[in-house]
């Protein structure tokens, strides 16, 4: 009798441990088209220069030209930053797939040829853009990130947004480091992405974060990481 108690604990610890596996494993995040979604054009998965050539060239830019970029620009950047390239696997690395990273895009006035602008969420499932809010919010941003005047000057921003608690559900408080390691994969894509494309960033991490989560209008759980610059090198 008690051999079959000690047996039947076994299986019930069993059971718990494989209910608790299946319960922790990572879920793609759920992306649901909706009408006022932007389909940008499919990217490119070949280019003229080759990755080697990218990092030997990379480097940070802070003086822009008055110049509009395209919206296949647009689609190429945030797809080297977030965008799907297998099933739901994106093209950055994340921790457990948690993917607990948002880009956000913050257009200026004729900051994109063809788009409106405005801030924008980019949603990497359907490779599209999310209307947030209408208008120019640069000189806002700019504020927000201490005055850096380059920031107003660029066409576009990129913004990385975190939501810590997709991460660390699952791997507790070390998965705060992982968010930040996941950011800076996501930061490099972009940079030589950016580069590829004849244009220059910078990653920019000095911001006060409540102004710029106003700026945005990010959703409470939602923390800004990194703003980059996106334009013409002056």
């Amino acid at each position: 009798m008690g051999e079959l108690k000690i047996i039947s604990m076994k299986l019930y610890i069993l059971v718990f441990l494989f209910l608790c596996l299946c319960i922790n494993q990572p879920q793609p995040v759920e992306d649901v088209k909706t009408e006022s979604e932007i389909d940008l054009p499919p990217p490119q998965f070949k280019g003229d220069m080759s990755v080697e050539e990218a990092i030997r060239m990379r480097r940070s830019i802070r003086d822009y030209q008055d110049k509009s970029l395209s919206v296949e620009h647009v689609s190429q950047l945030l797809w080297a930053g977030q965008g799907i390239t297998e099933g739901f696997k994106r093209a950055a690395p994340s921790a457990g797939a948690t993917y607990p990273l948002t880009l956000y895009l913050v257009v200026g006035e004729q900051g994109v040829e063809g788009l409106a602008s405005g801030i924008y969420q980019y949603v990497p499932k359907t490779h599209s853009l999310v209307l947030v809010k209408p208008g120019d919010f640069r000189q806002r941003v700019a504020a927000a990130c201490l005055g850096q005047s380059f920031i107003q000057e660029a066409p576009v921003n990129i913004v990385i947004a975190a939501e810590y608690e997709r991460t660390t559900v699952r791997y507790g408080e070390r998965g705060e480091r992982y968010v930040h390691i996941e950011a800076g994969h996501v930061g490099e894509n972009i940079y030589l992405q950016a580069v590829a494309l004849g244009l220059g960033t910078v990653v920019v991490g000095a911001f006060l974060d409540v102004d710029l989560q106003q700026v945005l209008d990010l959703p409470e759980e939602e923390v800004p990481l990194y703003v980059m610059p996106v334009g013409y090198p002056g």
